[in-house]
């Protein structure tokens, strides 16, 4: 089947959240079992709470702040679209959180470098790590999920086309372990279902359990 062919599905993602990761193993899943294009974009949880630092965890609120880990490998993935285009995002993407999920190996610049390595990519994009140059794009790859979605939501942003045709997105879907087989195509075609609703916004349930990584 052609590329033209595929439902493409945008996806936005921060590498250091555990949901997020959950749900891109789905996709992944889903691009296996239905005729999806999934095409990866970063966004920053950094950037979504900078404005109310104030009313986080005192940690996690460290984490965000300028210098905090956060930063870090949000910005060596957007560095590396910059520099060698979107096809290596995901694939950076997967090395990251193998080490930083599956591996538990912790968000740090020992991880990173695996990582980079891991996805075939040059030793010293681990620079930019703390470097600014690429913040403007960033936060513009940020602000493209952001608007479609809207600020009451964190990370992934998953958008899909609606019924007539434009992009729906949604925070989510929240879900751990990541189905596989028939379940992946099941919860994508329910979520391709609900984005063809006017006016369909939220199903939500409390979370009693945290990612399961297996």
């Amino acid at each position: 089947m052609s590329e033209s062919a595929k439902t493409p599905a945008d996806f936005w993602f921060d590498p250091i959240c555990p949901w997020a990761w959950m749900t891109s193993r789905w996709m992944l899943e889903v691009e296996k079992v239905r005729p999806v294009e999934v095409r990866w974009h970063v966004m920053s949880l950094a950037v979504l709470n900078e404005d109310k630092l104030d009313q986080l965890p005192e940690q996690y609120a460290e984490n965000m702040r300028p210098g905090g880990k956060s930063w870090g490998p949000v910005r060596v993935v957007i560095a590396a679209q910059q520099l060698y285009g979107d096809e290596v995002v995901g694939r950076l993407y997967t090395a990251l959180g193998t080490r930083f999920h599956n591996q538990g190996l912790g968000v740090n610049p020992e991880s990173i470098a695996a990582a980079l390595e891991d996805a075939g990519l040059p030793a010293d994009l681990i620079e930019y790590a703390d470097k600014d140059i690429y913040d403007a794009e960033l936060r513009a790859s940020h602000k493209a999920g952001i608007d479609l979605v809207g600020q009451e939501v964190g990370t992934p942003v998953i958008a899909v086309p609606g019924s007539d045709g434009d992009q729906i997105a949604f925070f989510g879907p929240v879900v751990t372990p990541a189905p596989k087989g028939d379940e992946a195509a099941k919860l994508w075609d329910g979520t391709l279902m609900v984005a063809s609703i006017p006016g369909f916004y939220e199903i939500k349930r409390t979370r009693t359990a945290g990612p399961n990584f297996e």
